[in-house]
């Protein structure tokens, strides 16, 4: 199968259940509530290293922020309900608080939920106060520029992280434009975010090491460097690689992103289009890539 040119190896990208949350940032405009989304979503790029994987997202068509001020979405990704309640908290209380006109907002219906205003409340030091908006639980939190208002509890719910698909090219400069044009793409679908930085992958990994106590090390077979020193899974005329990495609250939503990020990344000088995964012994969500694309 082929698309404008590139081949779509007959292959699937592996992906695995994490636990997702989503928090609607808002500011007094939009460039606060994006400078705040994009803090708390910051050093977030892999599980592995990071605890969490986060990114921003635009609201979905026609959404209203609780407070009608402008915002954006942040979502976060972790390995369990415990590990999120922690990740939000230190996120929302580090970063979203302490940004100038920063309000936030649990994004996500879930019948499971962290509490985290509920515990950043004790920050006003006996002078917050609760409030009720449209059935929501809100706490007013004085500081310096007015109020800090966050919402009592936020939903998690179960998700899907590690979608994935690389990206072959004849030259670094045909990966990087395949790259924004691809993660350009993606970033318009609700739900789903690439948490590396500025969406794209160059450091891909394989959980296995000639090192002790390493569990992760570079993905040597895409290496081109390496070519005629390691076992290669490049061919002929492919000199670079980049990899994006996909997260989602849903299974649809992480394959959405992944087709339309597959069909915007096959340009001139990109030669295929494969994807990662363990033989399925990693993650029960699986990807066919002809699958996507023929959709």
């Amino acid at each position: 199968m082929h698309i404008n040119g590139v081949e779509i190896e007959d292959t699937f990208a592996e992906a695995f259940g994490m636990w997702g949350s989503r928090l609607i940032v808002t500011g007094d405009d939009l460039g606060w509530a994006r400078t705040a989304a994009e803090a708390a979503t910051g050093f977030a790029t892999s599980i592995i290293g990071c605890g969490c994987e986060a990114g921003t997202n635009d609201l979905a068509s026609g959404e209203q922020t609780p407070d009608g001020r402008p915002g954006v979405a942040a979502l976060v990704f972790t390995t369990s309900r415990k590990n999120m309640e922690a990740a939000l908290l230190q996120r929302v209380g580090q970063a979203v608080m302490t940004c100038a006109t920063s309000a936030c907002y649990n994004g996500l219906a879930a019948d499971e939920k962290v509490r985290i205003g509920g515990k950043l409340r004790y920050f006003g030091d006996g002078f917050q106060r609760s409030k009720l908006l449209d059935g929501r639980r809100l706490w007013r939190v004085p500081v310096m520029d007015g109020e800090f208002v966050v919402e009592e509890s936020f939903g998690v719910a179960r998700a899907v992280g590690g979608g994935n698909f690389f990206m072959m090219a004849r030259s670094l400069s045909a990966a990087l434009a395949a790259a924004r044009a691809a993660v350009a793409a993606m970033r318009a679908v609700p739900g789903a975010i690439m948490p590396f930085p500025g969406g794209v992958v160059r450091s891909g990994s394989k959980i296995s090491s000639r090192y002790k106590g390493q569990n992760v090390s570079s993905n040597t077979p895409y290496c081109p460097t390496l070519r005629g020193q390691e076992d290669s899974s490049l061919k002929e005329g492919e000199n670079a690689v980049l990899e994006i990495v996909v997260d989602g609250l849903s299974e649809a939503a992480v394959a959405e992103a992944m087709r339309v990020g597959i069909a915007a990344a096959c340009l001139p000088g990109v030669t295929r289009i494969s994807a990662g995964n363990y033989g399925g012994s990693l993650g029960q969500f699986h990807f066919a890539l002809r699958d996507l694309v023929s959709t």
